[in-house]
């Protein structure tokens, strides 16, 4: 390690070292403290738990494939209906639990004036889960 002397005629240049000594005393500290708590973190309680074989029990929600064809057809799975039919069945879907899931399909000639009263029924009759389903993009 190099010092810097107060003599005068001797033109020293600045020390330009890094002084390592509190770096390593830093780091004999904090192997120290990882040596004392290290084995506080490894102890643990050992316990014979019961063992129990059940299977969880989910009750998946209906789907409800709702389509809109380009004339303004509405289909609920399949079976036409009008727009009142469709906000009546809705409400009755609305009131169980869980409440379904609602696929939207709708044709892209589809009016959208058609789409965004089915999702305004679907809303005030309570449902939440509305998915739209598309085609992919053929490549």
């Amino acid at each position: 390690m190099a010092f810097a002397s107060f003599d005068k005629q001797r033109t020293a240049a600045p020390v330009a070292e890094i002084n390592m000594v509190p770096l390593i005393d830093v780091m004999l500290v904090l192997l120290v403290i990882f040596i004392v708590t290290a084995p506080l973190l490894t102890h643990a309680v050992k316990l014979d738990l019961p063992r129990a074989d059940a299977q969880v029990n989910q009750q998946q929600p209906d789907k409800i494939d709702f389509a809109i064809d380009a004339a303004g057809q509405r289909y609920w799975n399949g079976e036409p209906l009008s727009r009142e039919q469709a906000a009546e069945r809705f409400t009755q879907a609305g009131q169980q639990q869980p409440q379904p899931e609602v696929h939207l399909r709708a044709d892209e000639a589809a009016a959208y004036r058609t789409v965004a009263q089915t999702l305004a029924d679907a809303s005030r009759a309570g449902l939440a889960k509305v998915g739209f389903v598309s085609q992919p993009e053929a490549k």
